[in-house]
């Protein structure tokens, strides 16, 4: 896979429109983006849904522990007006709802797995099974993660994904993490990561993709480092960029 973009939309467009929502994702779109990346959450009665929390309360008008929720009531739930009125009645997409909007605008996905325990098949063969049905270009498909188990358990059920190893701090074994999943990049904070750790996690043959930067002038050294795409709130902040697409 070529990565054609340095600009990726986070959890859509997370300053455009309330985070992991269709609307989101469609203000990615018009901001200009190719990508975006969004978040997928395994809830009760085998539900995955988009979204980012462990709680219902910051971005929705629910409460309690997010994957004790049923998908009738996560159907429920205002997830818009946290963020503005224009917003009110948005709701929190299935990942299937996902899918079908992002395909709809021609846009590729970044996935990211949201688990943070061991028991990963609770999560991955479910997402892998629908990523099977419903995502038509492995091309325009990157799946990423804090856990590394659940990226191992995706790359024993589909060896073709792309898969990326997501770090808030690089640890010193990046290497061999990388090397288990055949990882396609290393996603990683940007106040974190040092020339260093750039240069040889370029060397190594991996892509290098940097979250959550909404400053370009944050991230201007970064290029030089080699870079290949920001992961960011607002694609618009970046959009003289988008000759180079």
């Amino acid at each position: 896979m070529e990565l054609k973009t340095k600009v990726i939309g986070h959890r859509g467009a997370a300053l455009l429109a309330p985070e992991n929502t269709l609307a989101s994702i469609r203000a990615a779109a018009n901001a200009g983006a190719s990508w975006v990346e969004i978040d997928v959450y395994a809830i009760a009665e085998g539900g995955l849904i988009i979204f980012h929390d462990d709680q219902l309360d910051r971005c929705t008008d629910g409460q309690g522990i997010t994957k004790e929720a049923r998908p009738t009531d996560i159907a429920q739930l205002d997830a818009g007006s946290h963020f503005s009125a224009d917003f009110a009645g948005e709701r929190i997409p299935t990942l299937l709802e996902a899918l079908e909007c992002i395909q709809s605008l021609g846009l590729s996905l970044n996935l990211e797995i949201k688990h943070d325990t061991a028991d990963v098949e609770v999560i991955v063969p479910a997402v892998m099974a629908m990523l099977r049905d419903h995502w038509h270009d492995n091309d325009k498909l990157m799946i990423s993660s804090f856990n590394l188990a659940a990226l191992q358990l995706c790359y024993d059920i589909g060896d073709q994904r792309h898969l990326a190893p997501l770090y808030e701090i690089i640890p010193e074994d990046w290497a061999e993490q990388l090397a288990s999943v055949k990882a396609y990049s290393l996603n990683c904070d940007y106040l974190n990561l040092t020339q260093a750790h750039a240069k040889a996690i370029k060397a190594a043959g991996y892509r290098l993709l940097c979250y959550t930067a909404n400053d370009a002038e944050a991230v201007a050294d970064h290029w030089q480092w080699g870079m290949d795409a920001v992961i960011t709130d607002d694609p618009t902040r970046f959009a003289f960029l988008s000759n180079q697409d």
